[in-house]
Order: structure tokens, then sequence, then C-alpha cells
């Protein structure tokens, strides 16, 4: 099998044949069609965060495949089905954030493209408890960025108890945001989209913005605050200037949702406003196995729409340079030679 390998932090990732991994106990052998390309795969190849990955690693966290092997007491998974393996790889299933529902704070949970390999070769293993099952209707292409893309950002609207009819300002739009505009709208929030390049706003808008900011031509701030204000600002740029920009153009009662994690980034906001206005500050780190279930049923639904392109695995390094300069429209997914990127169909699949 191909894979892309990164040996040394900051270094490019090689292509390279490795063997087909063999599941152990729990743990299915998935065949890749698609792995979309998140900035957290490249903070894990440039090891900017205070807990690194091991070496050598495969990265990706937004793999899509077809279940291939059942490894030992797997009962919950079948041969052929359509499976995605999200961040969250593992959790322990009993501490207190399992138990109540937010097991994506599980402390003792591992990561998949990061504490193990990932999506970025043709094979991989996955817990087969949190290899997810892929809808019929959603093809491959779509599922790989909804597996983290889609469940983080869909997660930050959930958390920030969003209302019918409140303003929701997402800076940031790209992989993410673009899905995040989506769910804003879905709930019923007006929404305004900031980014610095005019062809992501115009996305946004197409996607259903009621207005678009370009924070380098005007003082983001300033144009938020002439439409009202924000009552939920969600962050998914890295930027150090955005975290202020979002934090200062909030109403009273405001919630400021922190999704993004910039190398080495720090927040400092005035206690004093954030007190007497009321201001909300809420961490949210992508989600759990219902959260991405439910992107699932509202994409299948058809609901929401996906912007992607395509690169080959050969492509890695330049694929990540174009998303370090800001190039990319949404989101880029690799796409595999055995990908099937048309609906998959159980009942097609049972009738061979």
């Amino acid at each position: 099998m191909r894979a892309a390998v990164v040996t040394e932090f900051g270094s490019p990732a090689h292509v390279e044949e490795r063997p087909i991994p063999q599941p152990g106990p729990g743990q299915v052998l998935v065949r890749l069609e698609t792995c979309g390309l998140c900035h957290t795969d490249i903070h894990a190849m440039h090891g900017d965060w205070p807990v690194k990955p091991s070496l050598p690693l495969v990265p990706g966290h937004e793999g899509v495949g077809i279940i291939e092997q059942l490894g030992d007491g797997v009962t919950n998974r079948t041969i052929g089905q359509r499976v995605a393996m999200p961040w969250l790889g593992h959790a322990c299933g009993e501490c207190r954030f399992c138990i109540d529902g937010r097991e994506n704070l599980c402390e003792q949970q591992y990561n998949n493209g990061y504490a193990v390999d990932g999506g970025f070769g043709e094979y991989m293993l996955a817990d087969s408890r949190f290899a997810t099952p892929v809808p019929d209707g959603v093809t491959a292409l779509d599922a790989a960025p909804l597996t983290c893309a889609g469940v983080t950002t869909y997660a930050a609207i959930k958390n920030a108890r969003v209302t019918p009819g409140e303003t929701v300002v997402i800076f940031g739009v790209g992989g993410l945001g673009h899905l995040a505009v989506q769910y804003a709208r879905l709930v019923g929030a007006k929404v305004i989209a900031v980014d610095v390049t005019d062809e992501k706003l115009e996305l946004a808008s197409e996607l259903g913005a009621d207005h678009v900011v370009n924070a380098r031509n005007v003082d983001p701030i300033e144009q938020i605050r002439s439409l009202g204000g924000a009552d939920v600002a969600v962050v998914l740029a890295v930027a150090p200037t955005v975290f202020d920009q979002a934090f200062t153009s909030l109403n009273r009662g405001g919630r400021l949702v922190l999704v993004s994690l910039p190398a080495g980034g720090e927040l400092t906001v005035p206690i004093f406003d954030t007190v007497l206005k009321g201001i909300s500050i809420i961490g949210s780190i992508v989600g759990t196995r219902q959260d991405l279930a439910e992107v699932f049923a509202l994409h299948a639904a058809g609901r929401t729409r996906v912007v992607t392109e395509t690169r080959e695995l050969q492509q890695v390094n330049s694929s990540v340079d174009e998303v370090l300069a800001g190039t990319v429209p949404a989101r880029l997914v690799f796409q595999y030679h055995t990908a099937d990127v048309v609906p998959f169909s159980a009942s097609a699949l049972a009738a061979r």
C-alpha cells in the first residue's frame, strides 16, 4: 500500500510503499477511498503543538473507505460497509465524559492521524466502534470533509446554543467555514462571514451568508457593529488579530466559540468587559460519534453542500503548501485510485 509518511517534523512527507496492516481484536481494516487534508494534519506534520505525535506518522483524520477485514470480536460492522474514521479514533467508554455524552473530552482518547496512523494511505486500521457508518447517498468525496470539518463546525454551532434570529459571525471561510455558514443557517441564524479573500466570501454568499466582510479592506469590527453586532462569533481562522476582532464584535450576552488551534496561540480578554457584558468563552473540540451521524444524515437529506477539490496522494506536500497559502477555496481531498465516489449502496453490494 502507498502511504504518505512523516519522519521528521517540518520536513516534507514521503510517499512510500508499506505492508497492508492486519486488524487486531476490535479493529477493522479499511480500504481508503478518500481522505481530506485538514489544517490539523499540517500541525501534526510540523509538530506545532505541545503534545507531539510519535514519528514516523501517517497523518489524516478524514478517511473514508470500505471495510475489507474484521478483527476478532467485531460484530458491529460488516465487510463491504463504508465507514469514516474521524479525529476521535478511540475513547474509553467508561469515564464520566464518555458516559454523559462528551466522549470527545475523554482523557484516554487517541486520535487518528496523530497518536495512530491515519488516512494518508490506501489502507488504515480503525477501532470498529469509532468507524462511523456513512449512509447511502453520501459519496466518499463528500463524506471526507464532513468527517472533521463538518462535525467540528456542527458541534461548534450546537455548543454555542444558537437560537433562531440570532446573528452568528463566522471568522474564516474555508474547509470548515463554508460548512459552518450552512449549519448556522439551518438553525435559523442570520450569518455574517468574514475572510480576506473575495472568492471565499463569494462562496459564503452562495451558501447562504446574509452578509460578507472582507477584513483586508474594511475594519471587520466596525462592519459587524453596523450590522447589529454578533451574538455568536465562531473563530475558524488562526491569525492572532482575528480572536480580538471576534471578541470585540460581540453583543452583550454574546458567545465566543474557539475552534482553531494556532501554534503557540494564547488568548487575552478584558475581564471587565467579559463580566459586565456577560460574555461566554467556549472551547469546542471536534464532536462525538452522534454528532457525526447527524452531520451525515443532514447531508444525505440534501441540507448541506460540500465544496472540494481532489488531489493525488503524491501531491501531499504541494497540497499542504496550497492550504498554508490560503489559495484553496474549501477542502482538498486525496482520492485514491481504488475510490468509488458515486453514492454507495449497501443494497447494491448485497446483490452482487
